[in-house]
């Protein structure tokens, strides 16, 4: 039972696996297809198996461990429900409602999914210990680095989740050394140390666009500073990335001109990608697109939609009225909830309603974020309202829009081999650069640089004025008027409530907004806001939902890692 406590395996890229012999060794033939650890020691070797640790990024058949975090980050945060019928993929009913045990299967998913990253990312410095004597000094040193950036992604992620979770080096005995291992180590420090490794010997670009750079080891380092509240590590190192930064394949960080585009195949690996996980579509596995996103395309949308399965990821209410904006700017004041504010229609009007399209001004990163009855969906049809929607009661009337595939990309960046068309070979993106630009004036924020965060805030809402939305008959879809702050800000809070409300917009239903509520220290009172909203309008789905402090913040450890480590090694977190 010892080796399998964790319940994780040193995998290999396709497959192939490393096979052990015995004295007995003259007997056994090697299985076709599998490289034995000699052939592993080569530089091709060592990519293979540094190229499996970064196929587990995107969680493959463990779609709960990808980095998307459409259930840990955008569900809990408020940002999207479950939708659906009450009964399917209940495991995340409790989660949404954050009433859930430890026994809640999904909670395994995360952990197996990530701890076998780590698995895969381990085994790729093992074998650089005995690499071939043909493998320079500088080959090791850039595959130990993005080895190391990829273990300190995965235990980001785990940390996020759990807080204290075993932390497992690499001359760790997976048969006989689990048992010695417990969740008694602050792993934050853990993971600053790996990415600032990862930071000081990656190189500035990479033959390959897929694997990570200095750059984007610096911006994954400086959002974890973020979260450490070091702002004025992160300050310094954002100030470098923002003038210096370029991509892995030598682009000059930037903002994507048009929002939409970030979205699109064709465009992948753009200015603003800092970090993606690679998809492609048409490659016989389905784990080489996003697999995760099977679920949450529109319901039974026929040969006029996409996906045609299954609504698991609706956007909520009151992110739908987020975007009401007044003189161009947002509601602040969180007014947004309020019956004159509410966006049209958002009561969870039926087909049989005639459309009244919203009167007011709105932000127009709504309409590239959520599918609204009425409004174009992509290049495929208006969105049609309760045709496309599971079940209206529980979820409400809207649908995800970002990382769904346009008609225009069917057959290009959407694979058609599995039981659903909604597997996309569209990147995703981990982190991007609006994301960072945020993150920085945040730090300025905390650090009382008021007019250095305001200067980058604007320069996201700038972006969002550009939109090239579908029109409808030659008309607007919709009023959409985006403002920048002209007011110089001199108020802390002020600003601070700006910034945050700008990464809701701009970074809505990317898994962001749980996380970023939790370091505000703030989750209680928007999400308890939410439900007070949400819950009135879906009763059956998110009724009585309330936010416990000192629990909610994370995850209870999957019960059955428990029951397997010892609760003396594998200490549950509190309030489970």
């Amino acid at each position: 039972m010892k080796r399998f406590k964790f319940q994780i395996a040193a995998t290999l890229a396709a497959g192939l696996m490393l096979f052990a012999t015995s004295c007995d060794d003259f007997l056994e033939v090697p299985v076709v297809g599998q490289l034995s650890e000699a052939q592993l020691r080569s530089l091709d070797g060592l990519n293979a198996a540094l190229i499996a640790a970064y196929s587990q990024v995107n969680g493959r058949n463990q779609r709960l461990a990808s980095p998307s975090n459409w259930v840990w980050g955008s569900i809990r945060g408020g940002d999207a429900n479950k939708g659906t019928d009450p009964g399917d993929f209940n495991t995340i009913n409790p989660i949404q409602r954050f009433d859930t045990d430890p026994t809640v299967s999904i909670l395994e998913e995360n952990w197996n999914g990530l701890y076998e990253g780590i698995a895969r990312s381990n085994n790729v410095l093992r074998l650089l210990d005995s690499r071939d004597a043909g493998v320079t000094d500088a080959q090791a040193l850039d595959i130990e680095a993005q080895a190391r950036f990829l273990k300190g992604h995965y235990y980001f992620q785990l940390w996020r989740n759990f807080n204290k979770v075993p932390i497992i080096e690499k001359d760790i005995d997976y048969g006989a050394g689990l048992e010695d291992l417990a969740n008694d180590q602050d792993v934050l420090p853990y993971i600053i140390r790996e990415f600032t490794f990862a930071a000081d010997n990656l190189p500035p670009t990479q033959p390959q666009v897929g694997r990570v750079n200095s750059w984007a080891a610096k911006s994954y380092l400086a959002k974890t500073l973020m979260y450490a509240k070091d702002f004025a590590g992160a300050k310094q190192l954002f100030d470098d990335i923002i003038v210096n930064g370029v991509t892995s394949n030598g682009l000059k960080y930037g903002l994507v001109p048009y929002y939409e585009d970030m979205f699109r195949g064709a465009n992948d690996n753009h200015q603003e990608s800092i970090w993606a996980y690679q998809s492609a579509a048409g490659t016989g596995s389905v784990n080489n697109a996003n697999p995760e996103f099977d679920l949450n395309f529109p319901y039974n949308t026929g040969p006029n939609g996409p996906g045609n399965c299954c609504g698991f990821f609706q956007p909520s209410f009151s992110f739908v009225n987020s975007f009401r904006t007044t003189n161009g700017l947002p509601l602040l004041d969180n007014s947004f909830n309020q019956p004159a504010n509410r966006v049209a229609n958002d009561q969870g009007v039926t087909s049989a309603e005639a459309h009244t399209p919203d009167q007011g001004t709105l932000d127009p990163r709504l309409d590239h974020t959520v599918g609204r009855r009425g409004i174009p969906y992509l290049d495929w049809i208006d969105h049609p309202g309760e045709a496309w929607i599971r079940n209206q009661p529980n979820g409400g009337p809207f649908s995800p829009k970002k990382y769904v595939y346009k008609r225009s990309e069917q057959g290009s960046f959407q694979d058609n081999s599995s039981w659903t068309p909604g597997y996309t070979g569209i990147n995703f993106m981990i982190i991007r650069f609006a994301d960072v630009l945020l993150m920085a004036a945040e730090a300025e924020v905390e650090l009382g640089n008021l007019e250095k965060a305001r200067e980058y805030t604007n320069l996201v809402r700038e972006r969002a004025q550009n939109s090239d939305l579908v029109r409808d008959n030659g008309n607007s879809a919709a009023n959409y008027e985006v403002s920048l702050y002209n007011t110089p800000w001199t108020d802390a809070n002020l600003a601070r409530d700006a910034v945050r409300f700008e990464r809701k917009l701009e970074l809505g239903m990317e898994g962001h907004r749980f996380y970023d509520l939790v370091r505000w220290g703030i989750a209680k009172q928007e999400l308890d806001r939410y439900f007070a909203h949400d819950g009135q309008l879906l009763q059956a789905a998110l009724g009585g939902s309330s936010f416990t402090p000192g629990r909610d913040e994370l995850l209870p450890l999957p019960q059955n890692q428990v029951d397997l480590m010892g609760s003396d090694k594998l200490v549950q977190n509190p309030g489970y």
